[in-house]
């Protein structure tokens, strides 16, 4: 029988699809494919190789990777986050820094909460919740001297605004940002102040572009742009050394006013004149529903690598020599409990053996392929107790409440002690 050009072409896509499959069925090409999806389930995989060939009409990135970049070089990338002004007893935030340290981290993220610190009032820094009061600066002065006395190194977020804050102002809850800016302001100066020479990051604020992080309303990236020059002149005024880190945008693609694509607001935040007033720039490094080797850079794709998506903003606004820090990596370990803890799958969800393996690997990626990355700080290392296990975000945690190491911890440390450098 003669083939017609349309049984032809049939022919030949009916061998195509034959080889396809006989390819995508052989053990290594799965394998190796897990290194460029970041999926390891073949339908996911051929969604992504999808995903990522449709890609290739869009305009390339400007990345400038060979761009002198301030804050990355020379720099140990190992950070994690704490909680350490909720532990009541000072033996427990010292134990929790000694394992810190004995991992191998060099930084501690750590809030320091205004709401906490300024307590009753402006100008304010006694703490009278509890008899009898005390200076509300007593247990941020322990943190600082254990982080010290350890050799490790703080980034310091500021954030979290006290009810007096709000006063005259429409009722944003506990998150949202102050009635006057100034105020937040000097706050911020009094932090600095206090640690001059001793703390040199600081970090404003914590994704603004999603609720609840930015009160009961729209979010606003010109407010929060206005938010952060304050702040950056105050720090730069009363210690020039101090190095200012723009809020950790959630990756997010929703437009919904309540939350803002992160990618959307750090633009709008260049276009109200905010890149002036950040040294570093933050973004969340959480691997939701896929590995650490997902290479899809979609702007509808949240996945461990959109911080590069961020980077090609700032190429484009002149940026280029600032880096990203990635606030807080991390994959889920939630449970698979349907119905007894809260929101499960909302982060996506991994194996505790999973999550073991993914961040090291996330790691590792940034050391090889993304030269703009400079600290990764795993969220979190642990809560003071287990009263949230009914909630999914808990099972990030690298240690329980009493001290016993997940998987996560011991793989983090291994891999920080065996890196080649």
């Amino acid at each position: 029988m003669k083939l017609t050009p349309p049984r032809l072409v049939f022919a030949l896509l009916c061998a195509g699809a034959l080889a396809f499959g006989a390819w995508f069925a052989l053990p290594d090409t799965r394998q190796r494919l897990v290194e460029v999806t970041g999926e390891e389930r073949a339908l996911p995989q051929l969604r992504a190789l999808w995903n990522l060939a449709l890609e290739q009409t869009r305009p390339p990135l400007s990345l400038a990777p060979d761009a002198q970049i301030a804050h990355v070089q020379g720099l140990n990338p190992f950070g994690v986050n704490t909680f350490l002004e909720q532990e009541v007893e000072e033996v427990k935030r010292a134990r929790a820094l000694d394992m810190i340290r004995d991992a191998g981290f060099a930084w501690v993220r750590q809030e320091f909460p205004w709401a906490d610190i300024e307590i009753h009032g402006k100008g304010d820094f006694e703490d009278r919740r509890h008899a009898p009061a005390r200076s509300a600066w007593d247990k941020y002065d322990n943190i600082v001297d254990l982080v010290e006395q350890r050799g490790l190194q703080l980034i310091v977020r500021l954030s979290a605004p006290p009810e007096w804050a709000h006063a005259g102002y429409a009722d944003l809850g506990r998150f949202g940002p102050p009635a006057d800016f100034n105020d937040f302001a000097d706050y911020v100066a009094a932090v600095v102040s206090r640690y001059k020479g001793r703390i040199r990051y600081y970090q404003v604020w914590n994704e603004p572009n999603i609720y609840p992080e930015w009160g009961e309303q729209a979010v606003n990236p010109e407010d929060y742009a206005r938010l952060l020059c304050l702040a950056h002149d105050r720090a730069k005024q009363i210690d020039p050394n101090v190095v200012i880190l723009a809020a950790a945008l959630a990756p997010t693609v929703a437009q919904d006013g309540r939350d803002l694509s992160d990618l959307i607001y750090f633009q709008r935040m260049y276009n109200a004149g905010a890149g002036r007033c950040f040294d570093i720039a933050s973004a969340q490094g959480y691997g939701l529903f896929s590995g650490p080797y997902d290479r899809r850079l979609s702007p509808l794709t949240t996945n461990i690598a959109r911080h590069t998506l961020m980077r090609d903003i700032m190429v484009r606004n002149g940026d280029a020599g600032k880096p990203i820090w990635l606030a807080e990596v991390n994959w889920n370990a939630v449970p698979n409990t349907p119905g007894e803890i809260d929101g499960v799958g909302r982060y996506g969800m991994v194996t505790g053996e999973e999550q073991a393996r993914y961040v090291p690997l996330a790691y590792e990626r940034a050391r090889r392929e993304w030269p703009w990355v400079g600290v990764m700080s795993v969220w979190f290392f642990k809560r003071p107790s287990d009263a949230e296990r009914n909630q999914s975000w808990y099972y990030f945690r690298m240690v329980e409440p009493d001290f016993t190491p997940m998987p996560l911890y011991d793989a983090m440390k291994s891999y920080i002690q065996g890196r080649s450098p």
